[in-house]
């Protein structure tokens, strides 16, 4: 099957390899079929194309890679949406967007998507994005003893 993007050019993509999401996404709920993409030498960001508008595609990264770990329950819905048979099917990825700033392309961020994974079963190719309405943060620090200078009195 071929697809066209503006960003990745002409693509042939295995029919197989396509992930629904039933629900669209928010703000894109007409597009439903997307592609996941990744770029060699670029072990972090992907690209999400959707199959049915070449002017439409998402920057991706695992959450890890951001030291996010998500902690959440999927309602019954959800999983049903998703027909999940094992938690190991389960991808979860954040969208990335670029800070608008002077620097040319600006960098990746994750600002304001932390709180809307896409999850999706692998097996099934089946996706939605999670709207978390909070989420519960964690930080650990870590204490370095030989980078502290202890002086005596």
């Amino acid at each position: 099957m071929d697809i066209q993007s503006k960003q990745l050019g002409a693509q042939d993509i295995d029919s197989d390899s396509i992930i629904t999401f039933p629900l669209g996404l928010p703000g894109f709920e007409d597009q439903k079929r997307f592609r996941l993409f990744g770029e060699e030498g670029n072990e972090i960001v992907y690209r999400l194309q959707s199959v049915d508008d070449e002017n439409l595609i998402f920057s991706v990264a695992h959450p890890a890679h951001f030291h996010i770990n998500y902690d959440f329950v999927l309602t019954d819905d959800e999983e049903a949406l998703l027909q999940l048979q094992s938690v190991d099917d389960v991808l979860i990825l954040i969208l990335l967007h670029k800070e608008d700033n002077d620097v040319e392309g600006g960098k990746p961020t994750v600002k304001g998507s932390i709180k809307s994974p896409l999850v999706i079963n692998t097996e099934r190719r089946i996706g939605l994005q999670k709207v978390l309405a909070t989420i519960e943060q964690s930080i650990t620090l870590t204490e370095r003893v030989s980078e502290i200078a202890v002086s005596e009195a």
